[in-house]
């Protein structure tokens, strides 16, 4: 059995914040209805989508990255009668799931204080640039903007250079996973209470959280740390090393880790006693990562991978995306799955990094064309008759 196989949860999130955290929730088994203005959908819908190398049967790789095992309900949230089918919804599911703008949920109708009023038991989560609290609050953000807010971006990219953000979209995903977990958490009280509650996720709340034991240092000595590249602010050798044919990360995190490096990596000039210690290690960084970068440079990557790996060093190559995804170990832990087309194709995409013992694996289902599933869930979960449902077309309140 799927963890959240029964939950049936209610997707009104677009982009890549909100729908990311949706499909976490679908891939551990929830029933993930999407609901999207009829016509074009939502707006992620068109990213890509006439790509030639992003995209398949009209949906770019956000799209189809995003919305595996989904449903796809088409409603008109602006009109009263589109309003009240998603009401109807709203009765019989467990999680509503946005990243509106603050207020938006609010002039729609469909806050949890509207919501929770037709069905108490009902979890509403919300995932924002800066939370609905606050003097910046009605402020719009995307995943730039929180990573440079949040901190991090200062602390991210060569010394010399300008502050670099990461190079995926953590501001994003951040929110997504935060949301997601509040979500698990809100199921876990109804258990306790019987009742739902509200979920207020910010994007740069999550950032803030993720620079952790950075920013108790910070806050403890007042002193503010700098970009330090691939290096570590405390650890010596920790970066990122030219290979004769790529390049290796070492990660020597405490002086036993280095006894054994000065082992694989025998030059004279790392001998010395006083490196036994990490304070001095750290005061002649730069000499030891040049005598490194040096020797390193003499072989080729599987070379050292294999002295280091062979010393018990934590080590690893920096792998494109290619040699990422075809990695032994990443292919199984099943973390490259084939996702079913409408077509009867099938798309590569990442598969999810959650694994729980007795719980099965879910078949993906196709990503689904705008309101592919309108009539189905309107008749058979809400039984509603066929004539009530053309009447809502014929209004525009529902399409599919």
């Amino acid at each position: 059995m799927l963890p959240l196989e029964g939950i049936v949860v209610l997707d009104l999130t677009h982009m890549l914040s909100g729908p990311y955290g949706t499909m976490l929730l679908a891939d551990m088994g929830a029933r993930t209805i999407k609901v999207e203005p009829p016509g074009r959908g939502e707006g992620t819908r068109e990213l890509l989508a006439t790509d030639p190398d992003y995209s398949r049967e009209g949906m770019g790789a956000y799209f189809l990255t995003l919305n595996r095992h989904k449903e796809s309900v088409a409603i008109d949230l602006k009109s009263e009668a589109g309003r009240e089918v998603f009401y109807d919804l709203v009765r019989r599911a467990d999680v509503v799931f946005d990243n509106f703008g603050a207020g938006v949920t609010t002039r729609l109708k469909i806050d949890h204080a509207t919501l929770s009023a037709l069905n108490p038991r009902v979890i509403t989560c919300s995932v924002t640039g800066f939370g609905e609290t606050g003097p910046d609050c009605q402020r719009p953000a995307f995943d730039q903007v929180v990573q440079a807010m949040g901190g991090g971006m200062s602390i991210t990219g060569d010394p010399q250079g300008n502050p670099t953000r990461s190079g995926i979209a953590i501001g994003d995903l951040g929110g997504g996973i935060f949301g997601a977990m509040g979500v698990l958490a809100a199921l876990q009280a109804r258990h306790v209470t019987g009742l739902g509650r509200h979920v207020d996720v910010s994007m740069l709340d999550a950032q803030v959280s993720m620079l952790n034991y950075m920013a108790t240092m910070h806050l403890m000595s007042g002193k503010l740390p700098e970009r330090v590249g691939n290096a570590h602010p405390v650890h010596v050798p920790y970066n990122t090393f030219r290979t004769r044919d790529g390049h290796v990360v070492v990660a020597c995190i405490g002086d036993a880790f280095f006894e054994r490096f000065v082992q694989a990596v025998p030059r004279p000039e790392l001998q010395r006693e006083d490196y036994r210690h990490q304070p001095v290690r750290h005061a002649d960084r730069a000499f030891i990562e040049s005598v490194i970068e040096d020797e390193f440079s003499k072989q080729d990557t599987a070379y050292w991978l294999a002295r280091l790996r062979g010393a018990g060093i934590p080590c690893g190559p920096v792998n494109s995306f290619a040699q990422a995804l075809t990695d032994p170990q990443i292919v199984a832990r099943e973390m490259v799955i084939d996702v079913p087309l409408l077509s009867g194709g099938t798309v590569k995409m990442p598969g999810n990094p959650i694994k729980m013992s007795d719980s099965g694996t879910r078949v993906p289902t196709a990503p689904p064309r705008v309101g592919q599933h309108t009539d189905a869930v309107l008749a058979q979960w809400l039984g509603y008759g066929g004539e009530r449902i053309n009447v809502l077309k014929a209004n525009k309140a529902v399409a599919g």
